[in-house]
C-alpha cells in the first residue's frame, strides 16, 4: 500500500486520511495546504520512495530557500537555467497533452 508523505511534516501532526479519485487525484486537507503555503495552481514534485509517495509542493518559499545552492565553478559559464526550464515546460506540456487524450 502506498502512502503520501508531505515535506517538512513534523511527526507530532495527526495523520489524516485522503482518498484517491479514479484519476489518481487527492485533496490535501486545508490545514496542510495552509501549513505548506499551497495555493490553487501550485505544482509539486512527486517521487517514489521506499516509504511510499513523496509529494513536494513547489511553493515560492521553497524556491526562495533553494536559490544560490547551484554554484558554478570559478570561471565557469552561468547555468542555462532559463533554457533548461523552457525545455522542461515544453516536455511537460507534451506529456499533459498525451495523457488528456
Amino acid at each position: 500500500m502506498s502512502s503520501v508523505i508531505l515535506l517538512h511534516m513534523s511527526t507530532t501532526d495527526k495523520p489524516e486520511t485522503v482518498r484517491f479519485t479514479t484519476k489518481g487525484q487527492v485533496v490535501i486537507p486545508l490545514r496542510l495546504r495552509k501549513q505548506f503555503d499551497i495555493e490553487a495552481g501550485t505544482k509539486a514534485v512527486v517521487q517514489a520512495t521506499s516509504e511510499g509517495i513523496l509529494l513536494k509542493p513547489m511553493t515560492a518559499a521553497l524556491i526562495k530557500r533553494g536559490r544560490g545552492i547551484l554554484k558554478r565553478a570559478p570561471g565557469g559559464k552561468p547555468l542555462a537555467l532559463k533554457e533548461d526550464w523552457a525545455e522542461h515546460k515544453k516536455q511537460e506540456r507534451a506529456l499533459e497533452e498525451r495523457h488528456a487524450r
